[in-house]
């Protein structure tokens, strides 16, 4: 069971591509919907990335939390015994959502390969 990068079986791909062949869609359209869909599922792919989600939000979390950290007062620095707890966890933050964005910018998303052309069946127009 070997399935294709968009998920369908490939007697499902053949089954689809039949259908669109049989209701008047030459050879080229078929091949140019399919190569439509292929980019878009890709598109997506590349922007619901998880890595750029959550390195967005831990720079965004990390710099609200850093600047409430230096905000913070002699008092609330106190409490948690002298450390400025929330500078250094906002510091910690940012660093994080760095290294995931430099991830995703040193290793993107590698798009599928291209399925390979299914030879056409001699004697069959």
């Amino acid at each position: 069971m070997s399935e294709q990068s968009d998920g369908f079986e490939p007697e499902e791909r053949a089954e689809a591509a039949e259908r669109l062949r049989r209701a008047g869609y030459s050879e080229a359209d078929v091949q140019r919907e399919v190569t439509e869909l292929e980019e878009k599922s890709q598109t997506a792919a590349r922007i619901f990335d998880l890595r750029r989600i959550i390195g967005g939000l831990f720079v965004l979390y990390g710099v609200i939390v850093t600047i409430t950290g230096l905000t913070d007062s002699d008092a609330e620095i106190d409490k948690a015994q002298g450390i400025n707890i929330n500078l250094w966890t906002g510091l910690g933050m940012l660093a994080l959502g760095i290294f995931f964005l430099v991830w995703l910018w040193l290793r993107p998303a590698a798009a599928p390969a291209p399925p390979l052309p299914v030879p056409e069946e001699e004697g069959s127009e």
